[in-house]
């Protein structure tokens, strides 16, 4: 029964997060990407060692291992409520929110890295275990980076013509289908790599462009309308439960 709440919540995060990327731009996302990228290696470095040096102070009897962990747990980024935050106060078009949710991209590809290094230390550590090498720490940060690049280059190349022939059918509602059928897509694929679902979502969002994409359907509103009451529902019916 609770796992059926579970996958509405994250059915409406995914929404939450793709009407974010819509609203967003994926010119103004690179533009913020070097400030973005030294917000996110604050936010990953800062909170792994404050957590390593709490958990040293009060379980000094524990293992440098045990220390690593819960460091290492303190640098994953709820980039779901921040999105939620900035868009209920309308603040997702400032330059500062910009750089709040292209850092939380880069700190899931951030987070990756060091939970495999966390891993392939505590494994080593095991006699029975084999230890994780460079090179597999390494082809985990690559899958990440080559996922957000390919998405993101390639999508925005065929999504034009993705939409263009979807068009052609003249079917109601086909603009939104076509759009979360991308989205979903995005998210599986997002997973399938190890990164979060939402992280696909987000740059399904900022690779369609939901104004020019609707004029070819005939829609009198942009696409981030039309998306508005089904996230709407999805997060205050399920997310919030």
């Amino acid at each position: 029964f609770f796992n059926y709440f579970h996958i509405m919540a994250e059915i409406g995060v995914i929404l939450l997060l793709f009407e974010v990327g819509l609203e967003s731009s994926l010119k103004e996302m690179l533009q913020v990407g070097p400030v973005a990228l030294i917000v996110a290696v604050i936010g990953v470095v800062a909170p792994f060692f404050l957590g390593y040096g709490v958990s040293y102070l009060f379980l000094p009897e524990k293992s440098a291992y045990i220390h690593a962990f819960i460091g290492a747990t303190l640098c994953a980024t709820s980039v779901g409520i921040t999105a939620r935050v900035l868009k209920d106060l309308g603040k997702l078009e400032l330059k500062e929110s910009k750089i709040i949710l292209g850092a939380a991209v880069i700190d899931d590809v951030l987070g990756l890295i060091i939970l495999a290094i966390i891993q392939g230390i505590i494994v080593s550590a095991d006699a029975g275990g084999n230890s994780i090498s460079a090179m597999e720490i390494f082809f985990i940060a690559g899958k990440a980076i080559l996922f957000l690049a390919a998405a993101l280059l390639l999508g925005g190349k065929l999504t034009p013509s993705l939409f263009k022939i979807g068009a052609m059918a003249k079917i109601s509602g086909s603009l939104i289908t076509i759009s979360l059928t991308f989205c979903f897509t995005l998210a599986y694929c997002a997973n399938l790599m190890g990164l979060a679902p939402i992280v696909g979502a987000f740059a399904a969002g900022l690779i369609v462009d939901g104004e020019s994409f609707a004029k070819f359907y005939g829609e009198e509103e942009p696409l981030e309308a039309l998306i508005f009451p089904i996230s709407k529902f999805s997060l205050v019916n399920w997310s919030y439960i």
